[in-house]
C-alpha cells in the first residue's frame, strides 16, 4: 500500500522519517510530505497529493492540562489519535460554520481526542483538560477520505506556566511509538 505522511513542518517530517528508518522493513511505502503550517497550507497540500491508499497527517500538537496531572499516555511524545475536530475562531469563538467534525477511531492502542483549529496560537485557559491544539486537524478532517486518520505527537502542555522555545523543547521527542502504532494498524487492516 501506498500511504502518504502529512506533516505541517519540516523538523516533522525529519521525526517521521527516522521513525520510519527504525520500523524498516515493512510491507508498505510511505511518503513523508510537509504541507505547511496552517489551515490554507494543509488545503494546498491535499489537493497536490500523489496517489496513494491512505494520507494520515502526523505531527506536533499541544494538549491542555499539566503533565504532572495527566496520565502516561498523555506525556510529552506520546501519540494520540484525533476523533473530533473543531475549527476555533480568531478572537477565541467557535465559528458557527465550523460544526464539529468526529470519525471513528482507528488506532484502538493510543488515546483518541478532541482537537481545536485556529487561525492563531491560543493562549486562553478555559478550554477543557486534554484538548489538543493546532492549526491544521479541522481542515485535514473536512478533506480527507474516509480511511484517513490524524496522529498527533504531544508536543507541549497549555498554558505555558513559563515561556518556552518550542523547537528545544521537540527536540528530544521521538515519533517511534506513533509510527508503530500506524503500521501495526495498516498491518491488521491493509
Amino acid at each position: 500500500m501506498k500511504i502518504v505522511i502529512l506533516t505541517p513542518m519540516r523538523i516533522e517530517q525529519e521525526k517521521v522519517l527516522l521513525a520510519l528508518e527504525r520500523i524498516a522493513p515493512t510491507k508498505h511505502t510511505y511518503e513523508v510530505i510537509v504541507s505547511g503550517i496552517g489551515r490554507e497550507s494543509t488545503a494546498k497540500a491535499m489537493m497536490q497529493l500523489p496517489q496513494h491508499d491512505v494520507c494520515i497527517l502526523m505531527g506536533f500538537a499541544a494538549i491542555v492540562g499539566k503533565a504532572t496531572q495527566l496520565p502516561a499516555d498523555l506525556q510529552l511524545g506520546k501519540p494520540i489519535e484525533i476523533t473530533k475536530a473543531t475549527l476555533y475562531g480568531y478572537e477565541g469563538g467557535l465559528f458557527e460554520n465550523g460544526a464539529p467534525i468526529t470519525k471513528q477511531e482507528q488506532l484502538a492502542n493510543v488515546p483518541n481526542l478532541s482537537s481545536l483549529t485556529s487561525d492563531k496560537f491560543v493562549r486562553t485557559t478555559d478550554l477543557a483538560e486534554k484538548t489538543v491544539v493546532n492549526m491544521e486537524d479541522y481542515t485535514f478532517m473536512y478533506l480527507k477520505n474516509p480511511q484517513d486518520f490524524i496522529v498527533r505527537i504531544i508536543s507541549d502542555f497549555l498554558p505555558h506556566e513559563t515561556e518556552i522555545d518550542f523547537f528545544e523543547e521537540v527536540k528530544t521527542i521521538d515519533f517511534l511509538e506513533g509510527i508503530r502504532a500506524i503500521d501495526l494498524f495498516l498491518n491488521a487492516h491493509y
